[in-house]
């Protein structure tokens, strides 16, 4: 399968400031549990979003975001230092919470099933297959 030029430079901005921001960065206000999840590019690769994902509390996703948010010059510039493109795009930054949603969503299932199992156990005479009804 072929991979579009977007596809293709999204993944190499996305190692590319994923290094920077572990190895390069050194702003106390970037939490040490902070990836780079996603990189969308424009068509015409003039903007790159950078989706980032931070484990941690509220202060320390906002401090992130500032940090990154004032260092995009720095990643634009790594980032044209190590691609061979016409245009380097400018940098975007926005929080992804969709770890933290599907988190969120897993341990809702689990209560669930949790509470499921414990209506199954105090009931065993409930507990019917699907399609057979209850004798009342």
């Amino acid at each position: 399968m072929a991979y579009s030029r977007e596809q293709r430079l999204s993944e190499e901005i996305k190692k590319i400031t994923s290094k920077v921001i572990r190895d390069e960065l050194r702003d106390p206000r970037i939490a040490p549990i902070t990836s780079v999840t996603e990189v969308d590019v424009t068509g015409d690769l003039r903007y790159a979003t950078l989706f980032i994902s931070v484990l941690g509390t509220e202060e320390e996703k906002k401090g992130t975001i500032e940090a990154l948010n004032h260092a995009k010059g720095l990643l634009r510039k790594e980032v044209g230092k190590r691609i061979s493109s016409h245009f380097t795009p400018e940098i975007l930054i926005k929080m992804d919470e969709s770890i933290e949603q599907g988190v969120k969503m897993h341990q809702k299932i689990n209560e669930v099933r949790e509470k499921e199992e414990a209506r199954n156990t105090e009931n065993p005479s409930e507990e019917a297959s699907p399609g057979e009804p209850h004798d009342q």
